[in-house]
């Protein structure tokens, strides 16, 4: 067999299953995912569609959206080898050691757990909150239903900075193949031991947040940091089918983060479209395995989940009484510690099965919910609603009676019993002051992208925030700080060079004397005067050679101006800064919505609190508009104000009306997805610049686009007895260099590389 083995194995798509497979003749990931969802052609859906729904199909344990995306990018083998079946490098896993506090392991992550003797490699598929409060019954104390990470109590959240959390953890000890997974016998000896983990197979930790707000991030948003950060040679490893630089085309930081966005969007909308699966939250399950579930009649069968319902329902129900009525009564039940309670349940509550069982006993109380009540209100007066969606496996709320509550969706987790233990609050008086807002997306001031690193220089860049702005300060990269402290003082003078591209600046802001905090992390300069065409969002690269006490800053111009909400430019800026930081009422001078008209808070508010996108557009709930510009509910006539502010906004348009959904956890989505409640939405839509793709479209996921499409470079797993060429040995070792590795890789074995090209739609 002569040539190429590129061209010689080109007929099938597969590996004679019928299904995509990762490291087939065409790589399942395309760049147009990379963008999101909306973004990608139904063939590309399509495809990615028949995999994912094979891969929920083949594991035991329900598949999270950060699995199914592991599944794909990291090739996930559909006969029996897992991630043993890719060439994935074990040494690029974070090495876990227990003790008295874990560190954050999102749903997602692979890791090596240090069991002082065999290491135990694993995916992590399943987490949820492991209160020890709980009861054996599933019965929870108030207070700890819907309580923020770190809480001590009722109404006691907690005064650490650094919250901790009781977790368990579902480890899938054989995701990686026969090969890498424990023997029955090793199996059972950790199992007995129960160091590493329990008697069920589980890992019981404390896990330590870094913040309040990390504890807070939702779980895509968790793992997409996990890998951006942790396991960040495991996300760019070149062995992958398709690596994430080669996808958005550059190693740029903003550029691999929006790019891991926009895959984590596509998996999670192929799963959402699928009709052959079914999801609980971002679990994912087919529709077979639940049917057989409920036709089951042995333990935790459909018999069982009947009965958890009736039980549920129930449970606040008082007994009846001959004198008087009863008072009212609330009851929490835990999903997870109640499904222990049954017969013979223990053998299924083991391994990933404990996960299967919480996300089907999950869903059959929904479909109760949605289908025996009244948004949650029973027949025999009892409301029933989902409170915690992570707690102990999800907790729901019985009241009894129910019909005084205000009516809602019962699925969306409302944390009232946490709220019923904080100190009740006055009614809002007749006029109140706007609030400040918070900047809700990306506050911290981070030290930006690193450009450059080398013995003669260092080059970053990092957009201008309002803070910088207000007080006179920027942050230096951790290399300039490092460079610097050896052979300075802790607060030397540094010259501070601003070079604004197609400006004359005045002297004294061109060249300015500044001084450098070197802390023992971070560092920044301050005392800065800032020119005075200089705003939030603009991006600025600083250079500064080494042993030189002199940092040059420039800006750069784009290839045409444009107008930005009400702020025009010709400069490079970062579209979500400027989205949430140059609103109404924020300049240099202050931060406050104080003394804003209507119209104004309503932009302010929507900018700072819309969920927003990559290219700075942000989208809000429209009925939650008056409570988070004043902060609770506001009087009528600034409810009636606010509603006429809006509609002037959308016949001007400067917001855009739109629909979206809201999930069962309360988070909302743009676009609608199905099976979710639909939701008015008002957006706040920047200029949108023209962007020439390599295949002749325009904007992303726009019309127009030709019938060519780009193909990055991607690994394809070869056919036995054909071995890559000379010259595709070569070109993956030149692929590596572009993604950092001067000296590139070998080809792992077995593998050839499809160098990137374009091809026909």
């Amino acid at each position: 067999m002569g040539g190429d083995p590129y061209v010689q194995a080109t007929a099938g798509d597969n590996d004679g299953t019928g299904v995509p497979d990762p490291y087939g003749d065409r790589a399942l990931l395309t760049s147009a995912m990379a963008r999101g969802y909306e973004s990608v052609p139904d063939e590309e859906r399509d495809r990615l569609r028949r995999y994912l729904e094979a891969v929920v199909a083949a594991r035991t344990a329900p598949v999270h959206t950060a699995v199914a995306f592991n599944a794909v990018y990291f090739g996930y083998d559909l006969g029996g080898e897992g991630y043993g079946g890719s060439p994935l490098r074990l040494d690029d896993f974070p090495v876990i050691t227990f003790g008295e506090c874990a560190p954050v392991l999102p749903v997602g992550a692979m890791v090596c757990v240090a069991t002082g003797s065999d290491p135990l490699y694993a995916e992590i598929v399943y987490r949820e909150g492991a209160h020890p409060e709980t009861g054996a019954l599933g019965d929870v104390p108030a207070w700890l239903s819907g309580a923020p990470a770190g809480a001590e109590g009722p109404a006691r959240p907690g005064s650490g900075a650094a919250p901790r959390r009781r977790e368990l953890l579902v480890p899938d000890l054989h995701a990686f193949g026969p090969a890498l997974s424990l023997s029955p016998a090793q199996h059972h000896r950790l199992r007995t031991r129960r160091r590493w983990i329990n008697e069920d197979g589980h890992l019981v930790v404390d896990v330590c947040y870094p913040s309040g707000e990390a504890a807070q991030r939702d779980e895509l948003n968790a793992y997409a940091r996990h890998l951006l950060t942790t396991a960040r040679e495991q996300l760019l490893s070149p062995v992958v089918p398709v690596s994430l630089a080669a996808l958005v085309g550059s190693t740029d930081e903003d550029g691999l983060r929006a790019g891991l966005a926009g895959l984590l969007d596509t998996v999670r909308g192929v799963l959402h479209s699928s009709t052959a699966l079914r999801l609980w939250g971002h679990y994912a399950m087919t529709r077979t395995s639940l049917a057989d579930c409920w036709r089951d009649t042995g333990p935790l069968g459909g018999g069982d989940l009947k009965s958890l319902a009736a039980a549920v329902e129930r449970a606040a129900t008082p007994a009846r009484r001959r004198y008087g009525l009863a008072a009212p009564l609330t009851v929490y039940t835990a999903v997870g510690p109640r499904l222990r309670a049954f017969p013979g349940a223990s053998a299924q509550l083991t391994g990933v099965g404990y996960a299967s069982a919480v996300c089907r006993a999950n869903v059959a109380l929904a479909d109760v919910v949605q289908g025996d009540s009244e948004q949650g209100l029973f027949e025999n007066g009892s409301r029933i609603t989902l409170d915690d969606a992570f707690e102990g496996g999800g907790v729901w709320r019985s009241r009894h009676p129910g019909d005084a509550e205000p009516p809602g969706d019962p699925l969306i987790p409302a944390g009232l019993g946490w709220v019923s233990t904080l100190p009740a609050s006055s009614e809002p008086e007749a006029e109140l002051d706007p609030v400040d807002l918070p900047l809700t997306d990306d506050a911290s001031l981070d030290t930006g992208e690193l450009l450059r690193d080398d013995v003669m220089e260092i080059v970053w860049r990092t957009p201008l925030r309002l803070a910088h702005l207000r007080d006179g300060w920027f942050p230096l990269h951790p290399l300039v700080v490092e460079d610097l402290r050896p052979s300075h003082r802790a607060h030397p003078t540094v010259r501070l060079d601003i070079d604004h591209a197609g400006e004359v600046l005045d002297e004294k802001e061109a060249t300015q004397d500044v001084t450098a905090e070197l802390g023992d992390e971070a560092g920044r300069l301050v005392g800065i005067t800032w020119p005075r065409d200089f705003f939030p969002g603009l991006l600025l690269e600083l250079r500064q050679l080494r042993g030189d006490t002199v940092i040059r800053l420039v800006t750069t111009l784009l290839t045409e101006r444009v107008q930005v909400g009400d702020r025009e430019t010709g400069h490079r800026y970062d579209p979500r800064v400027l989205t949430r930081e140059d609103t109404p009422g924020s300049d240099r001078h202050g931060d406050s919505a104080g003394g804003l008209g209507p119209r104004q808070l309503v932009m302010r508010t929507v900018r700072r609190c819309g969920l927003l996108t990559l290219d700075g557009h942000a989208l809000m709930d429209r009925s939650v508009l008056p409570s988070a510009v004043y902060g609770c509910r506001p009087a009528r006539s600034q409810a009636a104000a606010l509603e006429s502010a809006v509609a002037e906004l959308l016949a001007e348009r400067l917001l855009q009306p739109a629909l979206g959904s809201r999930d069962p956890w309360g988070q909302p989505h743009f676009p609608a997805r199905d099976r979710e409640l639909t939701i008015p939405l008002i957006g706040y839509r920047p200029a949108r610049r023209r962007v020439i793709r390599p295949w002749g479209g325009t904007e992303p996921g726009g019309e127009g686009l030709l019938a060519v499409q780009f193909v990055p470079g991607h690994l394809r797993r070869l056919r036995p007895g054909c071995s890559p060429s000379d010259a595709q040995r070569a070109a993956f070792r030149e692929h590596c260099s572009g993604l950092g590795k001067a000296d590139g890789w070998e080809l792992p074995q077995g593998y050839t590389f499809v160098t990137e090209h374009t091809r026909g739609r």
